[in-house]
């Protein structure tokens, strides 16, 4: 059985990281970041419902008698 050739191992690993590592820097260039984006405030209008002033008793279908 022949032996196995790993004199070339080294080499192709490291131009294996080296072509991911900058395919993976070109993509990322493309993208477009925004740099400062402006905080905005959402405010809900306020509703004025009859229930809010007054107290109000549920009943659970549950925690009735029997």
């Amino acid at each position: 059985m022949p032996q196995l050739d790993t004199s070339t191992w080294l080499t192709m690993i490291l131009s294996m990281f080296l072509v991911l590592f900058i395919v993976l820097q070109l993509k990322i260039s493309k993208h477009d970041f925004y740099y400062n984006p402006k905080l905005t405030t959402t405010k809900t209008p306020k509703q004025d419902t009859p229930w809010e002033t007054k107290w109000t008793k549920i009943y659970l279908p549950l925690s009735l008698p029997l």
